[in-house]
């Protein structure tokens, strides 16, 4: 699909996730650390950097999606945010997913981020004039 906003020059300079610098650091830090603890941290300090890390990420979407209409941000943001009440629960062992819960619940960030991302701006396009600021 064409994207909706190839003329919108403001919109591009104010995407933080069209800038590899920003995007490094609101999101590459983060899957980073996430990952480690993943690797390194035993499950309470893993459930607590993921918690954070995730909201993290999560405000970070939000506010791309209303700072430039980024599409995918829209629907990353609170699919982060969920991701994050998830990992809480299965941290304090209300969320019943068994051993390999790390794995699986690292699998649907992974995946869901993904297929949210490509999903959103194929059928939508980069960026939604509605969330457009001027």
């Amino acid at each position: 699909m064409r994207d909706r906003c190839a003329d919108c020059p403001k919109t591009r300079v104010r995407d933080w996730a069209g800038d590899w610098r920003s995007f490094a650091g609101l999101w590459g830090i983060p899957v980073g650390a996430m990952l480690a603890a993943w690797l390194l941290a035993d499950s309470a300090p893993r459930a607590g950097l993921w918690v954070a890390m995730l909201v993290w990420m999560g405000i970070a979407c939000i506010a791309n999606a209303r700072r430039c209409g980024r599409t995918h941000c829209r629907f990353t943001g609170p699919f982060f945010l969920l991701m994050a009440v998830l990992v809480a629960l299965y941290a304090v062992g209300a969320l019943p997913i068994g051993s390999q819960g790390w794995t699986i619940l690292g699998g649907i960030t992974l995946v869901g981020n993904a297929m949210l991302w490509r999903g959103s701006e194929q059928a939508w396009g980069r960026f939604s004039r509605s969330r457009q600021r001027s």
